[in-house]
């Protein structure tokens, strides 16, 4: 992609993310109590290399480094998630006053030094006993989460700038529920679509919560992971019915009923061989339905798709990771095929133009929700060169072209708000462990010591000038 120079506005808002089991470590201390992901992660065969995010980038004592680091990038806002079990390691009951002293300093020192707090409720890791009652897939576990939503607002109140309730609920009930590869590891097609659906209600019921607590002034998000979905063949009719069915999964059964009131119909009809959705009580819809300030939107890559015909093993290049059992539920006769490089780390095709149009038809979709860009990023191999420094020019690439991705939507009137890179650190990155690296910061985890890589300083020009520096423009010497 040609180099442009693009100004953003003043007001447009530059951060960057993080997620609690990602980086605190600090597993058994504080009074934490066990997640879903300390129970998959300590089960032999979950992970690669059997990691565990036991100690991880031991931000738990070194938060304030990391938000020195905050500060040096420049950052107007820094997103990060509170881990439920370390505030109620229960996920009912009492709730833990270390743990909630813990995000209360970490969001005081953020406050100081002028940099907004997006705070993140749910991002993965459900108190454990919680899913020894049966998890998402229960409904009351929407209610425990609102009580748990309301106590964080009493606790944290307008210190907060955006209360995010949810981190990518098709993640946490597809991956967790349907193929197995994120906790709680589950492979029960029902369940999965429970969850779907009592994560929508978990949403709708915190934002009424918190609202009640803080007042119409609370700013409230939800972040989601918006599939973009192309047909292999635009001019088959049965390509373009796949990416249907897809979307219907993937995107509108999230965007419908926060955003519409209701669930699509044609989600209800791919999926009645699985269920009935007669979980969806009356009443529910209202209830998840409520006004958004934000909408926050992960974009990492593009998926191709075509109506599998029968012939030869199945394609599934959908970029979740090889499972014996499918994320998408009841659509067998959809496949996703490999598309051409590059590709980062993870595998996942590098497409800005897609980000540009999911923002746009995001925008077409629903004129009236600002957005903000609330994950973004690549995984890369990084390493430590001879100067000490972690020269990585491909995701200075990413990141450069990424964010011009942004500018265009915003030139054809998308109404985006922000833009937070992730991730802060490396860290763990769930099932693949310590082996995928997409921090902007380099983390040794033997010794814990941060490097900035080429992409913090790049990035530090953007944040504090608003304007989109050349690929080549990284200069260690302005820290």
């Amino acid at each position: 992609m040609s180099e442009t120079t693009r100004t953003f506005p003043d007001s447009f808002v530059w951060g960057s993310a993080t997620a609690s089991y990602q980086i605190e470590g600090a597993a058994d201390e504080g009074g934490r109590g066990p997640s879903i992901w300390d129970t998959f992660s300590h089960t032999p065969g979950k992970t690669l290399n059997g990691d565990t995010g036991d100690v991880a980038d031991d931000h738990y004592h070194r938060w304030a480094e990391d938000v020195q680091h905050v500060v040096d990038l420049g950052l107007d806002a820094y997103r990060l998630s509170i881990a439920w079990p370390r505030v109620q390691p229960g996920g009912t009951g009492d709730f833990n006053p270390e743990g909630i002293a813990f995000y209360s300093t970490l969001i005081d020192a953020l406050v100081e030094a002028g940099v907004k707090p997006v705070a993140t409720l749910y991002h993965w890791d459900l108190p454990q006993e919680l899913e020894d009652r049966g998890g998402w897939a229960n409904r009351e576990t929407a209610f425990a989460f609102a009580a748990y939503a309301r106590r964080m607002a009493e606790e944290l109140g307008d210190r907060v700038d955006v209360w995010t309730t949810l981190n990518e609920p098709w993640c946490a009930a597809y991956l967790g529920y349907g193929s197995g590869v994120h906790a709680p590891g589950r492979t029960e097609p029902v369940a999965a679509l429970e969850a779907v659906h009592h994560l929508n209600l978990a949403h709708g019921l915190a934002c009424r919560e918190i609202r009640d607590v803080l007042g119409q002034q609370a700013r409230l998000s939800v972040t989601l992971n918006l599939h973009v979905i192309r047909p292999e063949d635009p001019s088959s009719a049965e390509d373009q019915d796949a990416v249907r069915r897809i979307d219907a999964l993937a995107n509108r059964a999230f965007l419908a009923p926060m955003l519409d009131g209701v669930y699509p119909a044609d989600l209800f009809a791919d999926t009645a061989h699985v269920t009935d959705w007669s979980f969806v009580a009356d009443g529910d819809l209202a209830l998840i339905n409520q006004p958004l300030d934000v909408l926050g939107v992960n974009y990492y890559s593009t998926v191709k798709v075509r109506r599998y015909r029968g012939d030869g093993e199945r394609s599934e290049n959908d970029g979740h990771g090889a499972a014996e059992a499918s994320p998408w539920i009841g659509v067998d006769d959809v496949e996703f095929v490999e598309q051409p490089g590059p590709t980062t780390a993870m595998g996942w095709n590098i497409e800005p133009g897609g980000l540009t149009e999911l923002l746009e038809s995001v925008a077409a979709t629903y004129p009236d929700q600002p957005m903000m860009v609330t994950e973004n990023g690549a995984a890369f191999e990084d390493e430590v060169s001879a100067d000490g420094r972690v020269h990585d020019p491909r995701r200075v690439a990413y990141l450069h072209d990424h964010v011009e991705a942004v500018g265009r939507a915003l030139d054809a009137g998308a109404d985006v708000r922000g833009y937070f890179a992730w991730s802060l650190l490396d860290n763990f990155e769930w099932s693949f462990g310590y082996d995928r690296r997409f921090g902007i910061i380099r983390v040794d985890y033997t010794t814990q010591e941060r490097t900035w890589k080429d992409s913090a300083h790049w990035y530090r020009t953007l944040c504090t000038t608003h304007v989109l520096p050349a690929v080549s423009a990284v200069d260690p010497s302005a820290r």
